[in-house]
C-alpha cells in the first residue's frame, strides 16, 4: 500500500512540477504528516525530491528527474476505459484505479502535452445522473461491479411484488438516466434488474464463462427499444398546432414523438396537422394532453376527448 503511494507521489510531482504538502495530501487522501514521512523515505531511497520554502514553495523533483514506473496493472488497465466517468467509476468502487491510471497517463505525456487533460476538464464534463435524483449509489453496486469484473456467479434477492431470490451470472452494468441496471443470465435468459431494487447479494464462489459474442451496448439498445415498444400499447388521434408540433418531443417519449411526426398529414391553412400518437395508456395520454394546453386537440377516442373537455371546463371555471 505504501509503495503504491510513494510511486503516486513521484508521478504527481513528475506531471505537475511543484506541489505543496497540502495539495499532495489531498490528492493521495492522506494526512500532511504522512506526506512529510513519504518525502523523507523517497529522499533516503535516492529520489531527488527538493523542498522549496516560501509562499510559492512546495516539493519538486530536481534536475528533470523522471521515473519509468508508469506501467499499468490489470485494475488500472480496466479502469482506463472508465477514466471519463469518474462519478460512476467511484460508485462502483473503482475510484482509486481511475485516479491512479490518470496520474500514470499524465506522467507518461511530454511536458508540453500535460495541460491537455486540464484544458479538457475545464471545457467538458459528463453529468450522468438525471435531475433531482438521489446522488447516493445503490447499496450493492460495488459488490455487483466486482462480480461483473471477475465473472462470479451471484445469488441475489430482488424486490418486485414481494422479494424473490435469483442465481445470476452478471454480464454487465448499465447507467441509464441516473439509474443503474444489472444485466445477467438467469438460466437460459438474459435479463435486466434495477440495482436499487436488489436487497441482498452473495457470491456463490463459482465463476461462469460468458459468450464471446455478447455485446452489452447492443443488448441494451435492443432491450430498451423493446421496452418502449411494449410500453406504448395505445394509440390516440390528435390535432397539433404549429407550436404543439415544436414542443411534442418535450412532452412525450422520443419514440412516440418521432412516430407521431412521421404519421402527420398535410397542415391545414392554420398550420395544424392531424396524426396518431402512441401512448402507454389513456390515463397517461390525459396527462400528456394537459401539458399541451390549447396547442393540441383530441379527436379519438371519444372518452379521452370528453375527459379533456371536462378538464377545460374546470380550468375555465377556475380562471373566470
Amino acid at each position: 500500500m505504501r509503495a503504491a503511494r510513494l510511486i503516486n507521489l513521484v508521478l504527481l510531482l513528475q506531471s505537475r512540477g511543484t506541489m505543496t504538502a497540502t495539495e499532495l495530501a489531498a490528492e493521495l487522501e492522506v494526512s500532511e504528516r504522512t506526506v512529510y514521512r513519504d518525502v523523507l523515505a523517497l529522499s533516503a531511497a535516492g529520489v531527488p525530491v527538493y523542498a522549496e520554502q516560501g509562499r510559492s514553495g512546495g516539493y519538486r523533483l530536481v534536475g528533470g528527474y523522471r521515473t519509468r514506473l508508469t506501467g499499468l496493472n490489470r485494475d488500472e488497465a480496466e479502469a482506463l476505459f472508465l477514466a471519463g466517468l469518474p462519478g460512476p467509476a467511484r460508485d462502483m468502487g473503482l475510484g482509486e484505479p481511475v485516479r491512479s491510471v490518470r496520474r500514470k497517463m499524465l506522467a507518461a505525456l511530454p511536458a508540453g502535452l500535460r495541460e491537455a487533460s486540464e484544458r479538457a476538464g475545464q471545457r467538458f464534463h459528463l453529468d450522468a445522473p438525471g435531475w433531482f435524483d438521489d446522488t447516493e449509489p445503490p447499496e450493492h453496486l460495488a459488490a455487483l461491479a466486482r462480480a461483473v469484473w471477475q465473472d462470479r456467479v451471484l445469488t441475489m434477492r430482488y424486490r418486485r411484488d414481494g422479494e424473490v431470490t435469483r442465481t445470476v451470472s452478471p454480464y454487465g452494468l448499465v447507467l441509464k438516466n441516473g439509474v443503474w441496471y444489472l444485466v445477467g443470465r438467469v438460466g437460459d435468459d438474459l435479463r435486466s434488474y434495477r440495482v436499487d431494487r436488489i436487497t441482498g447479494v452473495e457470491e456463490d464462489g463459482a465463476s461462469f464463462v460468458r459468450e464471446t459474442d455478447f455485446d452489452l451496448p447492443s443488448f441494451w439498445a435492443e432491450r430498451a427499444a423493446e421496452f418502449v415498444r411494449r410500453m406504448l400499447r395505445e394509440t390516440i388521434t390528435i390535432r397539433l398546432s404549429p407550436h404543439g408540433q415544436r414542443i411534442l418531443r418535450h412532452v412525450v417519449e422520443p419514440p412516440a414523438a418521432r412516430e407521431a411526426l412521421d404519421a402527420a398529414g398535410e397542415p391545414d391553412p392554420d398550420g395544424w396537422v392531424r396524426t396518431r400518437l402512441p401512448v402507454e395508456s389513456i390515463d397517461v395520454a390525459y396527462t400528456y394532453l394537459l401539458r399541451f394546453g390549447p396547442e393540441a386537440e383530441v379527436l379519438e377516442p371519444p372518452a379521452l376527448r370528453a375527459r379533456l373537455a371536462e378538464a377545460a371546463r374546470r380550468l375555465s371555471d377556475l380562471y373566470r
